[in-house]
């Protein structure tokens, strides 16, 4: 357990997989009320999150009482969205914060947990993607040091449907590992 500014991250356990298929689409329905054309409640179920456990890093945020109030996935290559490339980043996936339980800055905090796992590995770069139509998701990782280097018009969705993201990268030179 890592506690970070009142936050503590663990390693989701198999146990943890209806808890982040909730967190998911809790996340799905606050973005569909905002407007945002993201992500569809019920899209994850737990055989994803159970594959991304064994595949890559799962971490849920949790309040000091115990309440989940977050997570995200880690994964260490990202070829779909990124293509091939060499083991010089960690790409992280569905942050995911829930709303009415999770203090003010609790994406911020996860998403610098993410880099400083990623930078633990000896690797310099976090990347992420963000759907080109979601202009306040992008202003975000913005603000929080990440620059736009590049666009993938293309990516398909579980549905089948046709989207772009935006690709963007934050250069992490010497984080605290945690």
């Amino acid at each position: 357990m890592i506690i970070d500014d009142g936050i503590l991250f663990r390693p989701a356990e198999e146990k943890d997989a209806g808890t982040l298929v909730q967190l998911y689409d809790q996340a799905a329905r606050w973005m569909r009320q905002q407007g945002i054309e993201q992500w569809k409640p019920g899209d994850k179920d737990a055989a994803h999150f159970l594959a991304k456990m064994r595949d890559g890093d799962v971490w849920l945020a949790g309040d000091t009482d115990g309440r989940v109030v977050g997570a995200y996935e880690l994964w260490w290559s990202d070829e779909e969205a990124w293509g091939v490339q060499p083991p010089v980043a960690g790409y992280v996936h569905r942050l995911m914060v829930a709303r009415g339980a999770a203090p003010a800055g609790a994406g911020r905090r996860m998403l610098e947990h993410a880099e400083r796992r990623i930078a633990r590995t000896g690797r310099e770069r976090a990347r992420l993607d963000c759907v080109s139509t979601n202009p306040r998701l992008l202003a975000y990782y913005r603000a929080a040091g990440y620059r736009v280097v590049g666009e993938f018009p293309h990516k398909e969705g579980k549905d089948g449907r046709i989207y772009g993201v935006i690709l963007l990268e934050k250069r992490l030179d010497r984080l605290t590992a945690v």
